[in-house]
């Protein structure tokens, strides 16, 4: 199966090209198409899983679903037929990995939540005792569940890496109003999810939202709570003080921390075998969330 890693549709207008997703601009809406790309540490790799945009997309759509009641979403359409031409000649390509989406202006802030101490934030926890300048109850372990969930806001960096910033840049950034209409949306969608997975014995351990601004009011936008911006362990296998089996891309990011890179472009290649765990991982977790 051959992986899309970019969308060329003839007689729409060039699309703005991200980590992930070909973003078209109809004017007041958007086409955003989840494409087969694969990025970690911010930086595009060279291989593609295959399907990964459907993958993502279905996920993504799942979670919108179970929270539209905390939050407006920015989801217009799903359905090629309700897309406009030329996209609706392209149903192949296009079906199950794109959206028709209200078009708003992105506020500028990743909106991370964690639950459990892991990644950068057990590498700080184990330096400063804090994660973000959050101070936190000594003798925490790798993997702990953190007695209530943190917002732990970074940059959106048009290039290059994000970068952790404090509650206080949030609210210079986003505003004060909405810097802490954003904390309690995130957590309130993350204290939602996290219940559901749990029983489907998925642990969400942390992740990461966007969100937007549409005629005066905060929307959510791009994807949602997907094994690219979180991460995922099993109940069953959950092991406080371990690092934990993630069913994310966590094992593409733990390959490339053990090759000799800089985590600058150009990416070095991965090998297929783990390519082909990512990709069951990927499979694994979306048919745990998404089964009824």
């Amino acid at each position: 199966m051959k992986a899309i890693e970019k969308t060329e549709i003839e007689g729409a207008p060039a699309p703005r090209r991200g980590k992930v997703r070909d973003v078209y601009d109809l004017g007041d809406k958007l086409l955003i198409v989840a494409t087969d790309r694969v990025s970690a540490f911010d930086v595009i790799l060279p291989d593609a899983i295959p399907e990964k945009g459907k993958m993502l997309t279905a996920i993504s759509l799942f979670w919108f679903r179970q929270t539209e009641d905390i939050i407006e979403n920015h989801i217009i359409s799903t359905d090629v037929s309700d897309f406009p031409q030329p996209f609706r000649a392209h149903r192949e390509l296009l079906e199950g990995r794109s959206i028709l989406a209200k078009k708003a202006s992105v506020i500028p802030v990743e909106c991370i939540v964690r639950g459990y101490l892991s990644g950068s934030g057990w590498k700080s926890y184990k330096e400063t005792g804090s994660v973000c300048g959050i101070k936190l109850p000594p003798g925490l372990k790798e993997s702990s569940k953190l007695p209530v969930p943190i917002f732990t806001p970074s940059t959106k960096a048009a290039e290059g890496h994000d970068m952790n910033i404090s509650f206080e840049e949030c609210e210079r950034t986003a505003g004060t109003k909405e810097a802490g209409m954003l904390k309690d949306y995130t957590l309130k969608i993350y204290e939602r999810a996290r219940s559901i997975a749990l029983k489907k014995g998925t642990i969400i351990a942390d992740t990461k939202m966007e969100f937007g601004l549409l005629d005066g009011r905060i929307i959510l936008i791009d994807e949602l709570l997907t094994p690219d911006s979180s991460r995922f362990w099993s109940v069953e296998g959950y092991r406080e003080g371990v690092g934990q089996d993630s069913f994310d891309k966590q094992i593409i990011r733990d390959a490339l921390s053990a090759m000799d890179w800089d985590m600058q472009p150009p990416a070095p290649r991965l090998p297929e075998e783990v390519l082909l765990k990512a990709a069951a991982r990927y499979k694994d977790i979306l048919k745990t969330l998404t089964a009824c």
